[in-house]
């Protein structure tokens, strides 16, 4: 990111006490768009520090894979917030922040006396983000507010693995975590949205963000299936439930996904297809009428793509109508487009002699782009730098190292 185009989020000072993935993929998207975001570590870091994969030239195994890919564009700072110390420590960040996120269990850090009330006394604009399992109490109580939780959890609870599956008796847990990943980027929102009413009025606010409710909100339909005809959705295969045709399709080499639930679409694929027949019929006119027939619809498709492949299909339908190959990941480094849009950015790996590659920001501002301008931080990398900067001096933060308050 260059002097002249910063990122819209410069300025912003965000206190990051989060580990795993939820979490830390929240605060990355803010530091991606130029947020200075100060990753508060404990003593022994991150636990994802530790898990890998490693390359397999790496010397020094200080973070792996996992750790790299959530953690870049941050500073590392190193607090024990078990001393009373450390606390006050942390309480003279908090003074000059704008947002304090974090992700432990309810009532961690109102046992450590840094619950929201007491940083807000001390600074009223801070807007808390807290995400959870199951939410916290200021959003209001429920049963399982106590209980833990990952992203498994918010994916069967929230609803998303019971529409997802093979066949209807088989519910399956979606590859992505993203029972972690959607509460992360609605929690970026709700941070967003809290630091907006924090500048112009001064007041900043607790900002509750349950992993089960966010996963709900992402399966919206079968909660309006339920409520307008009674209906208990379920897996369906690779079938849409409502628009026809929409989804993937067998090919000689692989899978293809095709999406033409409109009139003209559906037409045109009949037309590149060889079955003008069936663009004509009136028993397929319209989507309802297409879901009706929808076994035929399938027949005739799969029939035009199964003996082609991928890459001859690509040719034939591709830009013509809605259509892509099931991509895997050799594919997605070999497309041109992925490369232009940077969506493949390479990046230091410490221990390896050669950069690393990890998923870029699909977020893209013309006036103040987001950049990746810095690899995952080593452990307490900037504890001096940022502390100076919050009014510490050296020998401030010698006898904090000394006492081990700070590393």
């Amino acid at each position: 990111m260059s002097a002249m185009s910063p990122g819209a989020l410069e300025g912003l000072k965000v206190l990051d006490l989060t580990q795993m993935l939820a979490g830390p993929y929240c605060t990355q998207l803010l530091a991606d768009q130029g947020a200075e975001v100060i990753k508060i570590e404990p003593p022994e870091g991150d636990m994802t520090r530790t898990m890998g994969p490693y390359r397999a030239d790496d010397t020094r195994r200080l973070w792996g894979g996992y750790f790299q890919s959530i953690n870049r564009n941050k500073k590392s700072l190193c607090i024990d917030l078990k001393q009373a110390e450390g606390k006050a420590i942390f309480m003279r960040l908090v003074e000059r922040a704008d947002v304090v996120v974090e992700n432990m269990r309810v009532g961690v850090m109102d046992r450590l006396g840094l619950g929201y009330e007491q940083l807000s006394a001390r600074n009223p604009r801070i807007v808390y983000a807290a995400l959870r399992g199951f939410g916290d109490p200021r959003g209001g109580a429920t049963p399982y507010q106590d209980w833990p939780a990952f992203d498994v959890i918010a994916q069967a609870m929230g609803g998303i693995m019971g529409i997802t599956g093979p066949d209807p008796n088989t519910p399956l847990k979606i590859g992505p975590g993203v029972g972690d990943l959607v509460p992360a980027i609605h929690m970026a929102f709700g941070i967003m949205a809290g630091v907006y009413r924090a500048q112009k009025t001064g007041q900043g606010q607790f900002v509750d963000v349950p992993m089960v409710d966010t996963i709900l909100s992402l399966c919206e339909r079968m909660v309006y299936q339920y409520s307008y005809e009674n209906k208990v959705a379920g897996p369906e295969g690779n079938r849409h439930p409502i628009l026809c045709p929409f989804g993937m399709f067998r090919c000689k080499d692989g899978w293809v996904t095709i999406a033409c639930p409109t009139d003209a679409f559906w037409k045109q694929l009949c037309e590149l297809i060889g079955r003008p027949d069936l663009g004509n019929d009136p028993a397929f006119k319209g989507n309802d009428g297409r879901q009706r027939h929808h076994d035929r619809v399938d027949e005739a498709i799969n029939g035009y793509t199964m003996p082609r492949t991928k890459r001859e299909l690509t040719e034939l339908l591709g830009g013509k109508i809605p259509f892509g190959p099931v991509y895997d990941v050799r594919d997605i480094f070999a497309d041109e487009h992925f490369r232009a849009h940077d969506m493949l950015v390479s990046v230091e790996q410490p221990g390896s002699s050669t950069p690393v590659q990890i998923a870029g920001i699909a977020l893209r501002m013309t006036g103040t782009p987001g950049a990746v301008v810095r690899r995952a931080p080593l452990l307490g990398e900037d504890t001096d730098a940022i502390l100076m900067e919050f009014g510490a001096n050296a020998g401030d933060i010698r006898r904090w190292r000394e006492q081990g308050l700070v590393r």
